[in-house]
């Protein structure tokens, strides 16, 4: 049996926070969404700095990250940790309003596992985001030593 493992969310919008968390909530898919608003924030996070110095040893089944945010873009996120040696295999999923071409390729370019433009509507918000929650949170296997099943 597979055990619900966290996700966290990098947005900066109030409106599409809840809206996540609603979709989420509704699909069962996680035991805890942590939540940043900024890029520095989610960096700050992942390395645990700062505010999030006593996070747990265990890395986020998936960062659902937003390409347009304040302090650091998503990219630069993106970029800072896929360049870290234990932060590489977490999955990145970026979630977006953004279909511009220069931002697709550059996602990919620096390691992103998958592109989502966000869609406009609630239903088919939450439909993708139960998608996305599933695959990720549930059937991806990580690679090994990737997610600590221990905590200290």
């Amino acid at each position: 049996m597979s055990t619900l493992k966290r996700i966290l969310l990098v947005e900066d919008s109030e409106n599409d926070v809840q809206l996540t968390l609603a979709a989420l909530e509704e699909t069962h898919l996680a035991n805890e969404v942590d939540v940043v608003k900024d890029g520095q924030q989610a960096l700050d996070y992942l390395f645990r700095r700062g505010t999030f110095q006593a996070r747990g040893e265990e890395h986020p089944a998936v960062v659902l990250l937003d390409l347009k945010l304040p302090k650091l873009n998503g990219l630069e996120v993106l970029a800072r940790l896929k360049g870290d040696p234990e932060l590489k295999t977490i999955p990145v999923v970026m979630l977006t309003s953004s279909r511009e071409e220069p931002d697709l390729k550059r996602a990919y370019g620096l390691g992103v596992n998958a592109y989502v433009v966000k869609p406009v509507g609630f239903s088919a918000f939450t439909s993708a985001l139960k998608e996305l929650g599933l695959f990720w949170a549930i059937l991806n296997e990580p690679p090994p030593g990737s997610v600590r099943k221990d905590s200290r």
